[in-house]
């Protein structure tokens, strides 16, 4: 069954979701799928549990008569640390184009995961299918953001592969892809920060910018690298923009103003120079 991925962790109360499928202790083939995601930073870093927002359009093909052909949907995965204190959910939108996502499933399983845990809903969005997954190794949640990243990684790189309309609609569809985005989204202008109170022990942190391969390990490396810890987190692909909420703490409290300040500054200089020498921190 062709297979793709879009992440998003939406975990809607909508009563008009209709369950398809749901499956439990699921036990995977063997077989892989032969893509692999980019090989990703050495250094391990911790991210237990647990946005100004910019809507892409849709691609839409044009015919030699100027009439609309198809509108291809923004693809959406969102890997969420939040709702399940067991595990990490994953899920994957585009439209009502997926298939079972069986090929997914497999290629997660390589990555030395569990799927726990599956289901597909509908709703006017379309098709959502939700994944559960563990570390096969310990029964737990995925807590390495380096290997969250490659969990975002394989399962764009299934989505670019079985559904290769997709790629205009992906940041990674410019090197991966058939066809890349017709208007690349320019960093500056897409990048937003923002950090605010979530109570006297920790502090909320909103961060909106361009999707690229490492973004979400480059993410957690410069927070902790000024030492405020990541606690949780959700962490959207949202066609070619990456939007990411975190929980974070210095030293067991909330950021006071002029470290948020420096936190949001930290950040913004780096997604907009990504290509930055380190030592220059």
């Amino acid at each position: 069954m062709a297979s793709a991925a879009n992440c998003a962790v939406y975990l809607s109360s909508n009563t008009n979701c209709l369950t398809v499928f749901e499956i439990k202790n699921h036990s995977l083939p063997a077989n892989v799928v032969s893509r692999q995601p980019n090989t990703l930073g050495r250094r391990r870093l911790r991210l237990s549990s647990s946005t100004t927002r910019i809507n892409p359009p849709s691609a839409t093909a044009i015919g030699n008569d100027g009439s609309l052909l198809d509108t291809v949907p923004t693809p959406k995965v969102i890997i969420d640390q939040d709702s399940d204190p067991d595990a990490t959910v994953v899920e994957i939108t585009f439209g009502d184009r997926l298939g079972a996502l069986l090929d997914t499933m497999n290629a997660l399983k390589s990555l030395g995961l569990n799927v726990t845990k599956a289901n597909v809903y509908l709703d006017s969005s379309g098709k959502h299918n939700k994944f559960s997954i563990t570390k096969a190794s310990t029964g737990r949640k995925v807590e390495e953001p380096e290997l969250l990243e490659a969990i975002r990684l394989t399962i764009i790189n299934n989505l670019l592969q079985y559904h290769p309309e997709s790629s205009s609609q992906l940041a990674m569809g410019a090197t991966f892809g058939v066809e890349p985005p017709k208007e690349p989204v320019d960093v500056d202008i897409a990048t937003h920060v923002r950090v605010r109170d979530d109570g006297p022990d920790r502090s909320l942190l909103f961060v909106e910018t361009a999707d690229r391969p490492g973004l979400l390990v480059d993410l957690v490396k410069t927070i902790t690298d000024i030492n405020i810890a990541v606690e949780s987190g959700e962490f959207d692909t949202e066609g070619l923009l990456a939007k990411a909420t975190f929980h974070v703490n210095y030293k067991g409290k909330a950021l006071i103003k002029p470290l948020q300040q420096v936190l949001a500054n930290s950040l913004r200089y780096f997604l907009r120079r990504p290509s930055t020498e380190e030592a220059s921190f």
